[in-house]
């Protein structure tokens, strides 16, 4: 299993970068990656191209290599360079997750199905960017961005997936507006 943080989104909603904003003292997809370090040795960035550069050369970068956008891009690009490989994915935009959780997803994965999730506290349907993909999940999500439709969730609603849930389950909340980011500092103080 390799970790891979989703930092190719455009941010527009929360007018900067969400990768870069540090609700840690670092920016936040250093934070994450230290996070998934200590659990998985191999951690990858996923970004566009024109992102490449802002981060440090000695952090694995995978760019997105198909043609469109969103979370489903970068997934499918990890699947497409290492397609054996598990992958254990966070989004940037999670600036309260922690260790304590990662360890429950780890902890709780099951291999023999598509993926390992947790139950979202906001709407009761799998989170697919605090989850562990498995090939065939991302085999799922392959097909699915195919024909068309490129939306992770339903994607993992598709399959065969372990959903649990997440005792710290407020550790998922995602701050994608300037609202949402001071909201998210606040809890972090």
């Amino acid at each position: 299993m390799k970790g891979l943080i989703l930092c190719g989104g455009h941010s527009t909603r929360m007018q900067q970068d969400k990768s870069n904003i540090a609700y840690h003292g670092m920016p936040q997809w250093q934070y994450l990656y230290t996070l998934l370090q200590s659990l998985i040795p191999e951690v990858y960035l996923s970004c566009r191209a024109d992102q490449q550069p802002a981060f440090t050369d000695h952090i694995p970068v995978i760019t997105d290599s198909i043609p469109g956008g969103g979370p489903a891009v970068g997934l499918l690009s990890a699947h497409a360079a290492f397609p054996d490989s598990a992958w254990l994915v966070l989004a940037c935009d999670l600036p309260l997750i922690s260790l304590q959780s990662l360890r429950v997803l780890v902890d709780a994965r099951q291999p023999e199905k598509d993926a390992t999730a947790f139950i979202s506290p906001f709407n009761n349907f799998p989170e697919p960017l605090i989850a562990i993909w498995e090939p065939t999940g991302l085999q799922l999500l392959k097909q699915s961005f195919e024909s068309g439709k490129n939306c992770p969730r339903k994607a993992l609603m598709q399959g065969n997936i372990h959903l649990l849930e997440n005792p710290y389950a407020a550790e998922q909340f995602n701050a994608n507006t300037p609202e949402e980011m001071q909201e998210a500092k606040d809890q972090i103080l």
